[in-house]
This record gives C-alpha cells, sequence and structure tokens, in this order.
C-alpha cells in the first residue's frame, strides 16, 4: 500500500468516526429524523451537482425501487437509529458498538449466501459477543431501559449497514458506484420525507447543530465518498475493509477530547475484544498483515 493510499485511509476512518461526534451535537437539537432527513437529502443534493458539472448521468430511474430499498437499508434506517440512540448514549460507544459490523456480516453471509463459519470464525463470533458485553458493562453510562434500547438500536442500525452491502451485492452488481451513493441518498431522502417533516415543528435548531449537520452532509458524506471511491480503485475493497479496525478507534478519541466523554479501560476492554473478534471472523493472517506493513514505504 502507498503512503497516499494509507493517508486516505486514515483520513476516510477519521470523517466517518467523526460523524458519531456530529450527530451526538445535533440530534438534540434537531431530532432524529429531520437530521437523517436533512443529512441525506443536503448530501444527495451535492452529489447531483457534482455529477452533473463532471458530466456524469446517473442511471437513477432502471434501477429506483433497488436503490430505494438500499437507500433504507444502507441509510434511512441506520442514520435515524444511530441519530435516536445519541440521544441517550455516547459518541464514543455508539461508534465502538458499530465495530461488531463484520461480525454480522458473517452471520448474514453464513445464512443467506451460504459462507461456511468454521472454527475460527465461530470462535470469532463468540469473543465478539463477548467483546459487546464488557463494552457495554463496563461503559461509564447508567445503564437503564432506555440505554439498554438505545445500544440495541445501534446494533440494529450495524445490522442494516451489513444487510445493505449484501443486497447490493447480489441485485446492484455492476452499477457504477456514483450512482449507488446518489440512489441512496435520493432513496433515504424519499422515505425519510415524511417522519422529518411531521418532526420538524419539534426541532429547536441552534448554530452549533446547523454546524454539526453541515459537517455531517460535507465531510462524513460526500468528502468520505470521495475518498471512498478512490481507495476502491486504488486498493481494492479488501483491503479498504481494514478501515473498520480504525473508524472506532477515531470515534472514540473524536468524542473524548471534544465532548469530554470519560473512556474506561473496560471499554478499551470491550473493544479490544471486538477487534479481535473481527481478525478472526474475517480470516485475517498476522502474516499478511505484516506484509502489508512492510509493503508502505518510510
Amino acid at each position: 500500500m502507498k503512503t497516499k493510499d494509507l493517508v486516505a485511509l486514515f483520513a476516510l476512518a477519521a470523517v466517518w468516526g467523526a460523524s458519531y461526534l456530529f450527530i451526538r451535537i445535533a440530534a438534540p437539537a434537531l431530532g432524529p429524523f429531520p437530521l437523517a432527513g436533512g443529512r441525506v437529502a443536503l448530501a444527495g443534493l451535492v452529489l447531483w451537482l457534482g455529477m452533473r458539472a463532471a458530466g456524469q448521468r446517473p442511471a437513477i430511474r432502471e434501477n429506483a425501487r433497488k436503490l430505494l430499498i438500499l437507500g433504507g437499508l444502507n441509510a434511512a434506517i441506520p442514520f435515524s437509529l444511530i441519530a435516536a440512540a445519541e440521544l441517550h448514549v455516547t459518541a464514543s460507544l455508539a461508534a465502538m458498538l458499530t465495530a461488531t459490523a463484520p461480525m454480522w456480516s458473517a452471520v448474514f453471509s453464513a445464512l443467506w449466501l451460504g459462507e461456511r463459519i468454521g472454527a475460527r470464525r465461530g470462535a470469532g463470533l463468540v469473543l465478539g459477543v463477548c467483546g459487546v458485553a464488557v463494552l457495554v458493562g463496563w461503559s461509564a453510562i447508567e445503564m437503564t431501559t432506555t440505554a439498554a434500547l438505545s445500544i440495541v438500536a445501534i446494533l440494529v442500525a450495524t445490522c442494516s449497514y451489513v444487510i445493505a452491502t449484501i443486497y447490493a451485492k447480489r441485485n446492484l452488481a455492476g452499477v457504477p458506484a456514483p450512482t449507488l451513493a446518489l440512489g441512496q441518498q435520493l432513496g433515504a431522502a424519499v422515505l425519510l420525507a415524511v417522519p422529518a417533516a411531521i418532526r420538524v415543528p419539534q426541532a429547536q435548531p441552534t448554530t452549533t447543530a446547523v454546524l454539526a449537520l453541515a459537517a455531517l452532509v460535507v465531510f462524513c458524506t460526500v468528502i468520505a465518498y470521495l475518498l471512498y471511491f478512490r481507495l476502491v480503485a486504488s486498493i481494492g475493497p479488501t483491503k479498504l475493509s481494514t478501515v473498520t479496525y480504525i473508524i472506532p478507534v477515531f470515534g472514540m478519541a473524536w468524542g473524548a477530547l471534544f465532548l469530554g466523554e470519560p473512556v474506561t479501560r473496560g471499554m478499551i476492554a470491550g473493544l479490544a475484544l471486538i477487534l479481535v473478534s473481527v481478525v478472526l471472523v474475517n480470516e485475517v493472517r498476522l502474516g499478511r498483515l505484516l506484509r502489508l506493513r512492510r509493503s508502505v514505504p518510510a
């Protein structure tokens, strides 16, 4: 991996990790549905303008129904659930819990794609469940019913991301990535239009919340997608998947740095167990990681 690609990979993890910070800031003032709806609508507009300026014509109509489903699974549902959850839990905890995505990917791939779960991957899944238990049990939040439901909401959102990936692989193979990016934002905007409009009167937008929404749109959606597409082309999806290991670290760091959120030893231990689980579930071999590291020029 070239140095510039490694820098881009960490930049992608940094902006995606920051999304939990911006959601934590904006959700209490705007509300989960207006925040999620505004995010996808504005991001869709920016992506559409960018594609028009570049002379690209996305094939939205030809794939409208499938893109609507993808928008629900990959944006409308998870964005809303995470925003609702972060009314009650910290951005750090939300970021750490979404690190379980590769675990759910292994489970759903086995159920729907017939992929085999061997002893190594099975052990990884068990370890990941233990990691979630440690992370939640030793976090700094008070474990009320509302907090527990918020944690479940984040895990459901993470599952939704994973299902969206499998759905896109099975039903949208061959569709250009920019079309998928724009189409899912527009699909999510359609699905969120009514619930967002209903909740808008209850929103109390502040300057800070509006700036956080703008940061979500510009950095965590538009710029993140540009980095993502660049890395897909330069290093491929397999190496790009390592960003999963880095996002929760940035999410934890941003929450602690800008919001003063506590990071306990139990949270770090739980995150470590989850990341080891991710390595086992994805059958990552240490030799491969060392070769990847040696391939980066000094």
